[in-house]
């Protein structure tokens, strides 16, 4: 399904809101770049492994809250494939889980 042209005027705002945050807002606690240096492996058709920094990023992350992001609409528009995103923890060998 074809997100809607306001959808996207609104994905593209908040991002772009994301992106003037300082480093100190967060996410679930992640740090917004931490956050972005995982986009590579979560990417389709061809996710990199995740980074120290992307692994790093997510050892004090509030997994259940990023749980809350797996069937928005908004991953997709961001060019976020939610399934690669949820296999992040594991990859990274993080010692707790979602219970997502």
């Amino acid at each position: 399904m074809e997100a809607s042209p306001r959808f996207k005027i609104v994905a593209f705002l908040l991002l772009v809101s994301i992106v003037q945050l300082s480093n100190a807002q967060t996410i679930c606690k992640v740090p917004i770049n931490g956050l972005m240096s995982c986009k590579p492996a979560v990417t389709a058709p061809n996710p990199k492994p995740p980074s120290t920094t992307c692994c790093a990023a997510l050892t004090n992350a509030d997994l259940n809250c990023l749980c809350s992001y797996k069937n928005s609409q908004l991953l997709p528009s961001l060019g976020i494939d939610p399934n690669l995103a949820m296999l992040l923890p594991q990859k990274c060998r993080l010692s707790h889980s979602a219970n997502c």
